[in-house]
């Protein structure tokens, strides 16, 4: 017999093709910067979770990795279209984001579309980046893609600049089946601190190397000391990396590399934790890490 619930509480996936603003949207909607942002596709690897509270409903939104064509041969590339996969099936509403300045690419056409046609839970359009196209061309587009799957509502949104992104609440909650709370009312997040600490790492290697290096790095946590809490939290990670012109990258001259990455990445941990930091990073050539399956399990695969 189901209970009648006062309370509304909801997964919601935010889907679409690598590079199209989903972790900005994520970050926007819970208040909270979760998912680490970046100008490379495929920045998020994982699936990260968000949650939004307000009065009587919970939100908990899905970040995923980019839904794409299966074509990387590695085990982690394998595991990223799998995540991304699996977050369809466990949502109660998807938010399908899309690139105004960039409609309909290929894996749309062959990839989403096909799987979104599958989903019975209600779908919301997002039409993202609208601050990049001419007004005129949007009710076009908007009626084109309505045309090929009947979304229930259309939000052109620019989530760069957070127009109408947080607007989306009372919407989102709208379509929200009634149920009770997953998880308390201040809670943001499942993921350990330490799986942040590694994502704010990471991005900080590709903001500030600029290079093909986001795809061929990874950050382990090797140990992250805390005791007492008023003293001075300890981290030391290891940065993976493929080759050794990579690791000469990731150090650069001197060193100024590496320090400038262990700089900006504790000043973003210690405002995160709200704690003095000491961050002491390595850096080794793993080859075959991408199919190394000790690493993956490190990394959470």
């Amino acid at each position: 017999m189901n209970k009648d619930y006062s309370t509304k509480s909801g997964y919601i996936s935010i889907i679409g093709c690598p590079n199209v603003g989903k972790s900005t949207i994520l970050n926007l909607l819970v208040g909270e910067k979760l998912a680490i942002v970046t100008d490379k596709p495929q920045t998020t690897r994982d699936k990260i979770i968000g949650i939004r509270t307000e009065k009587e409903n919970q939100m908990i939104f899905l970040d995923t990795p980019g839904i794409h064509k299966d074509k990387g041969k590695s085990k982690l590339n394998k595991k990223m279209v799998r995540q991304a996969r699996q977050a369809l099936t466990e949502a109660d509403l998807i938010l399908f984001v899309i690139n105004a300045s960039n409609p309909f690419p290929a894996d749309e056409q062959e990839d989403i579309f096909p799987l979104l046609k599958k989903m019975k839970c209600p779908i919301l359009l997002l039409i993202n980046k609208i601050d990049l196209i001419e007004k005129k061309q949007l009710l076009p587009l908007i009626e084109k893609y309505n045309s090929l799957l009947p979304f229930k509502e259309t939000f052109p949104i620019c989530a760069l600049c957070g127009e109408n992104v947080t607007k989306l609440i009372p919407t989102i909650t709208h379509y929200l089946p009634q149920g009770p709370h997953y998880y308390p009312e201040d809670t943001l997040t499942d993921r350990p601190l330490r799986f942040y600490t590694a994502e704010i790492i990471r991005e900080k290697i590709i903001t500030l190397t600029k290079q093909e290096l986001p795809y061929s790095t990874a950050v382990i946590i090797e140990s992250f000391v805390e005791n007492p809490p008023d003293a001075i939290v300890r981290i030391a990670a290891t940065i993976l990396v493929r080759r050794e012109s990579q690791k000469e990258i990731i150090i650069g001259k001197q060193g100024s590399m590496l320090k400038n990455i262990g700089q900006q990445a504790r000043m973003d941990i210690e405002k995160s934790i709200n704690r003095k930091v000491f961050l002491e990073l390595w850096v080794k050539v793993s080859k075959d890490w991408p199919d190394n399956d000790r690493v993956l399990k490190e990394l959470g695969y």
